[in-house]
């Protein structure tokens, strides 16, 4: 679409970039300084899921050093979906105009946020994408590269969404768009949490775009990722993909039966 026929959106002002945590002591400083230098004007705020590590009390201090980092202690890991959610209610609540999803541990580069944030003019929901023309992903295992192309295929064919990387972790989010995807319905908490919100800000009508990223494969620490997640993705994603066809057939069965009825 040209940008002639892109409806402008109202100016971001205020922007809170959200960072859950869960034992991430030694990236969260490098990943907080890196964020405060490209997007100097946002606010952070660290979901910290009472990591046994120590991480609480790095984000303390990293608050207490700049007012601009804020600190949200949760009572413990709950899933990456309900840290988020808990994030989205304290920004919306305090008046922010965009909200910013992104990993801990530096796979998502906050270099390319202004881009992202820019595109967010045009779009009510801006994902980093790995699986675009200009995206790529670095040190990650053929297998895993599969598993997440593959996913996206699935998630894509399966919901008939226009969107490559439904499951990508990096995103920009204006408030109205949060409001308007109604957040007190979802019931996803692990990594398909990604996916349910793609589905339903597309559901909404919202425009989402995707702007090219290269993840990089963490370098501290270990991933969050296992077989329990994946398996709670696509009993998910199966779900919602046979709810959506089967009302589809219905509608259509509706459709043709109105007009045998109409041709009488």
């Amino acid at each position: 679409m040209s940008d002639h026929l892109v409806h402008r959106r109202p100016a971001l002002s205020k922007v809170l970039v959200l960072v859950p945590t869960y034992n991430e002591r030694e990236n969260l400083p490098l990943i907080v300084q890196r964020i405060r230098s490209n997007v100097p004007d946002a606010d952070v705020l660290v979901l910290e899921d009472n990591s046994p590590d120590g991480t609480g009390d790095v984000a303390d201090q990293l608050a207490a050093d700049d007012a601009r980092v804020q600190v949200m202690h949760r009572a413990g890991k709950e899933g990456l979906g309900k840290a988020y959610l808990a994030g989205f209610a304290w920004g919306l609540e305090h008046g922010y105009d965009a909200l910013v999803e992104i990993d801990a541990d530096g796979s998502h580069p906050p270099e390319r946020l202004p881009t992202m944030l820019a595109a967010a003019e045009g779009a009510d929901v801006v994902i980093g994408s790995r699986w675009i023309r200009g995206g790529k992903v670095v040190n990650w295992p053929l297998h895993r590269k599969l598993l997440s192309v593959g996913g996206n295929i699935y998630v894509k064919t399966l919901l008939g969404m226009p969107v490559n990387d439904a499951t990508a972790g990096y995103r920009v989010y204006r408030a109205d768009a949060l409001r308007a995807i109604g957040l007190d319905g979802v019931d996803s908490y692990g990594y398909c949490f990604q996916a349910d919100l793609t589905w339903r800000a597309i559901r909404a009508g919202l425009r989402v775009v995707e702007i090219p990223i290269t993840f990089v494969e963490r370098e501290i620490g270990q991933s969050k990722m296992n077989p329990d997640i994946a398996q709670e993705s696509l009993r998910n994603i199966s779900r919602w993909g046979w709810e959506y066809r089967r009302d589809q057939i219905r509608s259509i069965g509706e459709r043709l039966a109105h007009r045998s009825k109409d041709d009488r």
